[in-house]
């Protein structure tokens, strides 16, 4: 059995489009898909990459128009048309609901879509206690109890070391979907991940020689 380890924010506008996609290769190749959820601003800084606030308009404009626009139609997923209201909220709390589940399984997809789902297609507050209990309440979860779980110490740890660990791997964008140890970035590299699933690519030959 395959495994994929895939490492994304909670608030990923590429990780929610990609999301559908991505659990319908996971069932068709049966394959475990071991949730990372990250902090991914500091692992985007730290690998040396502009902070999204750093970067220039005509990225932005590009980046919350066209792009999620283009991808939205194209994977028939549906999303609002302007930046999300709370897109730079804390977002270690909604982390947590998904860790809090464990790192694979039904509930722990389920849940990861629901929040991505949330933010993208419902302009939700995600780093809102109350907006979290009902998310999970919806699901079938006990929405208290849940939050409590993610609130914890444990669980706030954990979304740490799968941030450490992300950075450790050189990953510099969200989402990663890391196939059996290779690792692709975007999620409009789902259809290679789906090739590799099939038939693994060779190890890479390239090389970066230094430069004086």
């Amino acid at each position: 059995m395959s495994v994929i380890e895939y490492v994304y924010s909670a608030h990923s506008a590429f990780a929610y489009l990609g999301s559908a996609k991505l659990s319908e290769l996971c069932a068709q190749h049966d394959v475990t898909l071991v949730h990372k959820p990250v902090l991914l601003s500091p692992v985007v800084e730290a690998q040396g990459s502009l902070p999204f606030r750093a970067r220039t308009q005509a990225h932005v404009d590009y980046f919350f128009g066209r792009e999620i626009e283009r991808w939205a139609a194209f994977r028939g997923v549906p999303v609002i048309n302007f930046r999300p209201t709370y897109h730079d909220a804390d977002y270690s709390l909604a982390s947590g609901m998904i860790i809090a589940l464990g790192d694979n399984g039904a509930h722990t997809d389920e849940m990861a879509h629901a929040i991505l789902e949330a933010h993208w297609r419902d302009d939700a507050d995600l780093s809102n206690a109350g907006t979290l209990v009902d998310l999970a309440n919806r699901l079938g979860h006990d929405g208290q109890t849940l939050l409590a779980q993610a609130q914890s110490q444990a669980t706030q740890t954990k979304l740490k070391e799968n941030s450490d660990w992300a950075l450790a791997q050189s990953v510099f964008g969200s989402p990663t979907y890391i196939v059996d140890g290779d690792p692709f970035y975007g999620q409009d590299h789902l259809e290679l991940v789906e090739h590799a699933l099939k038939h693994p690519f060779p190890a890479t030959s390239w090389s970066n020689p230094a430069v004086d």
